[in-house]
């Protein structure tokens, strides 16, 4: 059985996966899961109630939990065994959540160029040549069908940046990172909070931070933070390189 698995685009594990891996009974990590959710309601939304059916068929309860869920929970289990399976499960988290930002839906195809998607977006409502020419010719509509292709949970940095290159605007990372904190969407003072989004950003839905908590090598609970462009930043951001002619990419 896998440490993480994915469930409705969500990496999760869940109370039996954590029983079997750290030695105890499912009925006992049910319980502190209880607990932790009666003692402070804002957890309840890292669990979700489930059940699974053992070798003989009959229901039990169980928990799915997403990374948080998993690190209030894994908080209370010590040794050096302990130790080496918590690791080990935030590996397999950072590997499945990478993937679903890497990856579209699965049974979904999404078009990897803006004119594919506004064809996409043609076919289905009409198959005539002429509303197709019409899409091919105007570029704020494709603008537009690339922002309904972007996934909510956004891009990170470099992939926003690959997928800007899919589509005509020739910028790697480190350049977009160097041309969002000179327009003021990210930090450029060196300190804690470099690269990291501005108010303005934040405000505007361009650009969110993924925090996620981790144990390192010591052992000691930790937070990462990850720089996201949402598809409505992603949207704007090329609209503004395409509508400045993309005067920004001249960058040293």
């Amino acid at each position: 059985m896998n440490l993480v698995v994915i469930q409705n685009r969500q990496a999760v594990t869940t109370s039996l996966q954590v029983a079997e891996s750290f030695e105890k009974e499912v009925k006992h990590v049910n319980e502190v899961i209880r607990k932790l959710t009666v003692e402070n309601s804002a957890v309840k939304k890292f669990f979700k109630e489930s059940t699974y059916r053992n070798d003989r068929g009959r229901e039990y309860p169980m928990y799915y939990m997403n990374r948080d869920g998993f690190t209030l929970l894994a908080m209370g289990f010590n040794g050096k065994k302990a130790l080496e399976f918590k690791l080990r499960y935030i590996e397999a988290f950072n590997q499945m959540e990478q993937t679903l930002l890497e990856q579209p839906q699965p049974g979904y195809h999404l078009p990897s160029t803006f004119k594919e998607a506004l064809y996409m977006l043609a076919e289905s409502v009409d198959e005539n040549d002429k509303l197709k020419q019409q899409i091919e010719n105007d570029k704020e509509k494709v603008i537009l069908a690339n922002a309904i292709t972007t996934s909510d949970e956004g891009l990170l940095v470099e992939a926003a940046a690959k997928y800007m290159r899919q589509n005509g605007v020739n910028i790697g990372r480190d350049r977009l990172f160097k041309w969002l904190r000179g327009q003021g969407y990210l930090v450029s003072r060196q300190g804690r909070e470099y690269n990291m989004p501005t108010q303005k950003s934040l405000n505007q839905g361009l650009i969110k931070i993924h925090s996620h908590l981790f144990y390192d090598s010591e052992g000691e609970l930790k937070t990462s933070r990850q720089v996201v462009v949402t598809g409505k930043g992603l949207m704007f951001f090329i609209n503004k390189f395409l509508h400045d002619g993309q005067l920004a990419l001249r960058l040293d």
